[in-house]
This record gives C-alpha cells, structure tokens and sequence, in this order.
C-alpha cells in the first residue's frame, strides 16, 4: 500500500527501512524521503515505526525499550 504518494513510497519500503535500522521520524525522512513534501504522511509513517519496533518516542528518535520483532509483509 502506498503510504507516501508524494514520494510513492510504500508501507514495504518504510518497514525494510526501519528493519535495516532506521529508527525514528528523522532517519526515515533521510532515507526515504517520506514527510517531506505536504506531511500528510506523518501518521502512518509514524503508526509503522511504532507497530515495527520503533515504539513510543521513536517519532523523535528515541527507540523504545524491548523494542518488538520487525515483520515485512510480502
């Protein structure tokens, strides 16, 4: 599912990213360059950070403690 139209970015591609170690708001924006146009995003980027491991605060860069098991769907 498209996730970033702006970018076209897929919930795939952020789940990949955040399993090969990106783990807040700021490094996916790096990466992917998700958020960067019109922000309408940012929930869902978020949502997939936290449900991938990223957890509470990982929106600001601070990984959650017993960070949970990344999964990436075919």
């Amino acid at each position: 599912m498209y996730v970033c139209l702006c970018q076209g970015i897929t919930d795939r591609q952020i789940r990949e990213a955040i399993c090969s170690g990106c783990s807040s708001m700021c490094e996916l924006r790096s990466r992917l360059k998700v958020c960067s146009d019109c922000g309408k995003c940012a929930g869902a980027v978020e949502a997939l950070l936290a449900e991938c491991g990223g957890g509470p605060g990982a929106a600001h860069g601070r990984p959650a403690e017993g960070a949970g098991p990344c999964s990436v769907r075919p």
